[in-house]
């Protein structure tokens, strides 16, 4: 299964941080066909090179895998924000992304 949706996923969020599949080989440390090997589906990373992903992505494994979550890095700098709100505040932003969810 993981070997079907991590192409897909690595290819997105690479894409939404405007990088190159060979500038991000080359800036991990790899060949500049290496992202591009992943994405095409011919070879799968090993865990160290996985992490490296995760930290050029600016990311944890756990969110790299969270297929629902598609702009991790911006969802987890949200969440920072939105823990030093008070909760009156907290229930004006829910019922805003209520509304928005509902449109």
């Amino acid at each position: 299964m993981y070997e079907e949706i991590f192409p897909i996923r690595l290819n997105n969020l690479r894409t939404q941080k405007g990088v190159s599949a060979r500038d991000m080989s080359l800036s991990i440390g790899q060949n500049p066909g290496y992202i591009n090997n992943i994405e095409s589906g011919k070879a799968l990373p090993s865990m160290t090179s996985f992490f490296c992903i995760c930290e050029y992505l600016n990311i944890t494994p756990q969110e790299f895998f969270d297929l629902d979550n598609q702009n991790p890095e911006l969802f987890r700098e949200t969440i920072t924000y939105m823990k030093k709100l008070k909760s009156k505040q907290l229930e004006n932003i829910l019922a805003v992304i209520k509304d928005i969810v509902n449109e």
